[in-house]
């Protein structure tokens, strides 16, 4: 109002031009937002004209010093939800230092139990969007403030998840203030666990080499069987692992249509799909192309079923693409298991076997990949283990391939690429802080099914019938001892004896059921005696 009052006065007595309220209204507005002026471009009078250049240069600095530094900012803090920097009761509560992937999974167990959390972060950007998806966040700084932790002492649990140096100051702060709950704490490397607790973490865990160990176990049958309790039949029962083809004559069928017991003498007792497994599927599973089944029976009844499926490769090299720390800690449990591995890495350095892209496909065909057990990738990122997923599946169409993966948000999309099993860090660090907070089981490095020896039973005298007794417990019967003799494979009339050792496959939920429906079948070890 008042630049416009100016130029009233000033058009009206220096150029003696009349000019209205609203007409001096619209220069002044057009002068301060550097739009133009319309009629007004030149006066004549010296004083108008030092007027005039003394009101654009105020609009130039309005529009580019005063908006951005004052009026924007002024108002981005009255809209934007402030932050806060103070913790609130934290009753009950778990306390997170620093979001990250290995923390993802937990946060979402907890939010199924109704545990309530708070995420204190160091970084606002992250810190805001957190905020946007409906988190309790509080933003401080370790290094800059000293955060009041006294409501700390009423917390569930304190998980620490950020660098090494800053978890072990929270966790001394957190003792310091009075909290004796239970500190869960990361490390990257782990020599440093035992200063961590010293600095008074509960436990210290290191989740690159839980999720290696994973990767490892679901590789190699040397670290992680495939079914439990198989050992004392070994001679007599095999275990095999067999792909679905797309050209299978099991793709799109389902086990029953298929008869895949009676035609073949071979026992499905879990299958693979998109990484999960399913334990014991019904006969009304469909096989699709790309599942991986497990099956058991004599070598001549895997055979058989392999002739409809293609057999997963045993012998042969693992090949892994990626030697950092995760790869690293993979390729070490392989070889203590003496399995032989043959590395992939951009350098040059101990323990690295081919030099150059790990998603070249000359590399990966100099490396046999078409023949190796499986290719496993623990490569830097998601989206390059996503790629080599989908590189590996065009070279080796029926190649196991066993991806790393950071963000469990990213398992699908790399499934889609072409990998068989991508276990993520976020999941087993979740699994494995879910653990230690709230009871849950610890992290499950392989599927479980298992085969246990059962006494005869009840089921003594009676003609063995496959189709009740899975459907009733789920359960399979793979081996018969009777003897000196080991059965594996039986005709429709065959009939229980007294004194037989019946091998039942189940996970352990199954098993006690079927030990429930079937009274008298635990095997004691006078049983087996009495029986041999």
């Amino acid at each position: 109002m008042g630049l416009a009052a100016v130029y009233w006065t000033g058009m009206r007595h220096l150029e003696h031009q009349e000019r209205s309220v609203g007409e001096s209204l619209q220069w002044a507005a057009a002068t301060m937002t550097t739009t133009g002026y319309g009629r007004d471009v030149t006066w004549n009078s010296p004083a108008m004209q030092v007027f005039v250049i003394f009101a654009e240069f105020a609009g130039v600095m309005l529009i580019f010093l005063v908006f951005p530094v004052f009026i924007i900012p002024f108002f981005e803090e009255r809209f934007d939800a402030r932050l806060a920097t103070a913790l609130p009761d934290l009753r009950g509560h778990v306390l997170v230092y620093r979001y990250g992937p290995a923390v993802t999974t937990l946060i979402d167990a907890l939010d199924e139990k109704g545990v309530p959390v708070v995420i204190f972060e160091e970084d606002e950007a992250s810190a805001r969007r957190l905020q946007e998806r409906g988190r309790t966040v509080v933003l401080g700084n370790l290094e800059d403030d000293d955060p009041d932790l006294t409501s700390l002492t009423e917390a569930k649990a304190l998980v620490l998840n950020g660098d090494d140096d800053d978890n072990a100051a929270m966790a001394l702060s957190a003792r310091y203030h009075g909290f004796k709950g239970k500190i869960i704490a990361r490390v990257e490397n782990p020599h440093r666990r035992p200063p961590m607790l010293r600095a008074g973490a509960s436990v210290v865990f290191t989740p690159e080499h839980v999720l290696a160990a994973v990767i490892a176990a679901r590789a190699s049958v040397k670290i992680g069987p495939r079914v439990e309790g198989v050992r004392q039949l070994v001679g007599h029962l095999a275990v095999a692992e067999l792909r679905v083809g797309a050209t299978s004559p099991l793709a799109g069928k389902s086990i029953r249509e298929m008869g895949i017991r009676s035609s073949t003498g071979a026992s499905i007792v879990g299958l693979w799909v998109g990484g999960e497994v399913v334990r014991h599927p019904t006969a009304s599973q469909v096989l699709e192309a790309g599942m991986i089944l497990v099956a058991v029976g004599s070598t001549e009844a895997i055979e058989r079923l392999g002739a409809l499926a293609t057999p997963v490769r045993r012998p042969g090299p693992f090949v892994v693409l990626g030697y950092d720390d995760l790869g690293k800690k993979v390729v070490e449990f392989l070889r203590e298991a003496e399995e032989e591995v043959v590395v992939l890495h951009p350098v040059a350095e101990p323990g690295a076997d081919l030099v150059g892209d790990p998603l070249s496909p000359e590399l990966l065909q100099q490396a046999n990949v078409a023949d190796a057990q499986a290719v496993i990738l623990t490569l830097e990122s998601d989206s390059a283990t996503l790629f080599a997923a989908a590189v590996v599946r065009s070279i080796a169409p029926d190649e196991v391939i066993i991806a790393g993966v950071s963000r469990a948000q990213n398992v699908a999309r790399i499934h889609r690429a072409g990998a068989d099993f991508a276990p993520s860090l976020s999941e087993v660090a979740g699994q494995f802080l879910a653990f230690h907070i709230l009871g849950q089981r610890s992290v499950l490095l392989e599927a479980e099914i298992r085969i246990e020896a059962t006494a005869a039973g009840d089921l003594a005298g009676r003609r063995l019938d496959w189709n009740t007794i899975h459907r009733r417990t789920q359960c399979v019967v793979v081996a018969v001892e009777r003897g000196n003799e080991v059965l594996v494979e039986f005709s429709g009339e065959f009939t229980v004896q007294p004194g037989d050792i019946v091998h039942v496959s189940g996970t352990s939920e199954m098993l006690l059921d079927y030990h429930r429906q079937f009274p008298n079948t635990v095997l004691n070890s006078s049983s087996r005696l009495a029986a041999v």
